[in-house]
């Protein structure tokens, strides 16, 4: 097999596109989509987001307010998806845009999307500045599950979640389980 080479980029293939909610105290709550989000620590738990600093409405609402939420949305809400990674909060109301509903929170000013499966409360704990982006490393607070996506025994269930990965443009799918973690040693 003949390798390609090009030049550096951030090629980490797919990504998650989560839709990131943020609030100032006196102001109406937006939404972006991020897909450059993930996991740090498990213990304690530990996520980021990387944000560009220069042009996006919420860089400012998650920077002042030290908080924001993760809702992770499912395959079927890739539209409204789409249209708050492409429409600015400085110019329209994506909550009433979309008809995605905002709720309360346990622990952040920032709301909950209710339509969304899986939802993870954040508080900032430092910002690294890293070029394009700047990575909001936050401590996770509390994590909300839809009823309807748990198992039988309380657990997510990605059939029911249904989650999607973001690649070179375009929304794929993640369907079919390959293994479970740890299935190479068993065999």
């Amino acid at each position: 097999m003949q390798k390609v080479t090009r030049g550096p980029s951030a090629a980490l293939l797919p990504v998650p596109a989560v839709l990131v909610t943020s609030r100032l105290e006196g102001s109406e709550p937006n939404i972006i989509t991020i897909a450059w989000t993930g996991v740090m620590s498990s213990e304690p738990p530990v996520v980021y987001i990387s944000v560009r600093p220069v042009g996006r409405h919420s860089y400012r609402l998650i920077k002042d307010s030290g908080e924001y939420v993760i809702n992770i949305p499912s395959a079927d809400q890739i539209k409204m998806v789409d249209y708050c990674g492409v429409v600015t909060g400085k110019d329209v109301n994506k909550f009433k845009e979309t008809g995605l509903t905002p709720v309360p929170g346990a622990r952040v000013r920032a709301p909950l999307i209710a339509e969304c499966p899986v939802n993870i409360e954040c508080r900032v704990r430092q910002i690294l500045s890293l070029g394009s982006h700047d990575v909001f490393i936050s401590d996770v607070l509390a994590v909300h599950y839809n009823s309807q996506v748990l198992d039988e025994k309380g657990r997510p269930d990605m059939e029911k979640i249904r989650p999607y990965g973001y690649c070179t443009g375009e929304y794929r799918e993640l369907a079919d389980r390959i293994g479970r973690y740890g299935f190479s040693k068993r065999e």
